[in-house]
C-alpha cells in the first residue's frame, strides 16, 4: 500500500464539488485505514470557480487545464466531472499519464467515444472506473439485497421516474446541457441514473420499446456570466436553439419482468425526484430520493387482510450505514452527498490495493459505462423510429 495518495478533481461545478467533498471525508469512513489522502488540486478552466472550490474543500491549489493535472507528480487519483463531450480527451490523457480515473456518468456523449475510452481503460496500467452513485444509496442497495436473497422473489415489474426541474423556466440560461444530439439531454443526464438503477435491481434489460423524446422549451437565452451546475444567472436577449430532449420515456423488457421509465428536466416542483417501485413475486418495495433514510416495503402475509406498504427506517443493519456515518445510529439521517463519500471510499480502497473481501463493492467499470450508453442509445433509436422495439 502506498504511503499516500494525491487526489485531484477536474470540474468545480455542482457534481465536482460533491466529488471534492467526498474525497475529504473518505478516509474517515470504515476500516481498515486508507493511506494518507492528500487533497492536491481542483481543476477548472474557470480559475475563479476552481480557486473558490479549492479553498472551500481544503485542496492545495487549483489548475486551469487537465494537462497540468496529468503532468503533476504529486497527483495519483483524478475525478473527471465535466461536460460529457470532453470526457474522452481528458480521460485518455490522464490514463496515458498513469493516473487512476473516476469518471462521472454518462461515460461520454457518443457510443463511439465510450468504446474508445473502455479500450483505453483495458490497456491502461492504472484503474479506470465510472461513478454510478445511486448504487451506494443504502435504501436502493437494501432493496437489491431483498430481491437477491429471495425475500421479495423474482421481479415482475419495475416502474421508475427521475423528475428534475432545473430547466422548467424558459429563462434558465443556455449551457452545455442543452447542446448535443437526440438523447443527450434529460435522457443522458438523469435517465442514465434510472437505467443503471433498474439493472442493479432487476438484471439486464433485453429490449427497449416505446421510446419518446420531447423538447418542451425550444430556445434558451445566453448567459451574461459563467454558469455553474444548474445555476440561474443573468441572461441576455440573445437566444440559441435547444438541441436535445427535455423529457424522455420508454419501456423495457428484462430477463424477468418489464419496466416503464420517465425522466424530465422540466418537471416543476421536482428538484431531484428519483422514485421507483419494484413489484415482485412475494411483495414490493418503493424508494423516493426525497426521503432517503427510509424505504416502503410490502411483504405478502398470505391472508390479504393486512396487505400494504409499511415504512422501514434505515439504520446500521442496512448497507453502507454502519461505520459509514460519523454517528451511525438509527434515524440519524443521510442523503445523496453521503453516497458520493461511499463511492470515493470504494475507489480509493481499490487504488490502494485493498482486497475485494475487505472493501466496499467496487465502482463500475468502463465496460459497464458502455453498457449504460448502449441502453440510452437504444431509447434514442426507438424514439427516432416511432417507438420501435430495439433488442439488446
Amino acid at each position: 500500500m502506498a504511503e499516500s495518495l494525491g487526489v485531484a478533481v477536474i470540474g468545480a461545478g455542482m457534481a465536482g464539488k460533491a466529488h471534492a467533498a467526498a474525497y475529504r471525508t473518505a478516509s474517515t469512513l470504515y476500516s481498515p485505514v486508507l493511506p494518507q489522502i492528500r487533497l492536491v488540486s481542483i481543476g477548472d478552466v474557470n480559475a475563479e470557480f476552481g480557486s473558490l472550490a479549492a479553498r472551500r474543500f481544503g485542496y492545495e491549489r487549483n489548475d486551469t487545464s487537465w494537462q497540468a493535472i496529468a503532468e503533476a507528480d504529486d497527483i495519483d487519483v483524478v475525478s473527471v466531472v465535466i461536460a460529457n463531450s470532453l470526457h474522452r480527451e481528458v480521460v485518455e490523457g490522464l490514463l496515458a499519464a498513469g493516473k487512476h480515473v473516476l469518471c462521472e456518468k454518462p461515460l461520454s456523449d457518443s457510443l463511439e467515444d465510450a468504446h474508445a475510452m473502455a479500450e483505453a481503460a483495458r490497456n491502461a496500467s492504472s484503474i479506470a472506473r465510472i461513478g454510478f452513485t445511486f448504487r451506494r444509496t443504502p435504501g436502493i442497495a437494501y432493496i437489491r439485497e431483498l430481491i437477491q436473497n429471495g425475500t421479495l422473489g423474482n421481479v415482475l415489474h419495475f416502474s421508475g421516474r427521475y423528475w428534475t426541474d432545473y430547466g422548467f423556466s424558459p429563462e434558465a440560461p443556455m449551457s452545455w446541457r442543452y447542446k448535443g444530439g437526440p438523447g443527450s439531454g434529460a435522457l443522458a443526464d438523469v435517465g442514465s441514473h434510472l437505467t443503471y438503477v433498474s439493472e442493479f435491481l432487476c438484471g439486464d434489460i433485453r429490449s427497449i420499446s416505446g421510446g419518446r423524446l420531447t423538447t418542451a422549451i425550444s430556445k434558451r437565452p445566453l448567459p451574461l456570466s459563467a454558469v455553474m451546475g444548474h445555476d440561474h444567472v443573468a441572461v441576455s436577449d440573445t437566444f440559441e436553439a435547444v438541441e436535445n430532449d427535455d423529457y424522455a420515456a420508454f419501456n423495457a423488457e428484462f430477463a424477468n419482468g418489464a419496466g416503464s421509465f420517465e425522466v424530465s428536466r422540466v418537471a416543476a416542483g421536482h428538484a431531484n425526484s428519483l422514485q421507483f417501485e419494484v413489484f415482485c413475486e412475494k411483495g414490493a418495495a418503493k424508494f423516493d430520493q426525497r426521503r432517503p433514510s427510509e424505504i416502503q416495503l410490502f411483504l405478502n402475509d398470505g391472508s390479504g387482510n393486512e396487505n400494504g406498504y409499511r415504512q422501514v427506517i434505515l439504520g446500521p443493519g442496512h448497507p453502507y450505514i454502519a461505520g459509514g456515518l460519523a454517528m451511525d445510529a438509527p434515524e440519524v439521517g443521510f442523503g445523496q452527498n453521503d453516497a458520493f463519500g461511499y463511492q470515493a471510499r470504494a475507489f480509493l480502497e481499490e487504488v490502494a490495493g485493498l482486497s475485494e473481501s475487505a472493501s466496499l463493492p467496487r465502482c463500475a467499470t468502463f465496460d459497464e459505462g458502455v453498457r449504460n450508453m448502449e441502453l440510452l442509445g437504444a431509447v434514442t433509436e426507438s424514439a427516432l423510429n416511432n417507438g420501435k422495439r430495439i433488442t439488446l
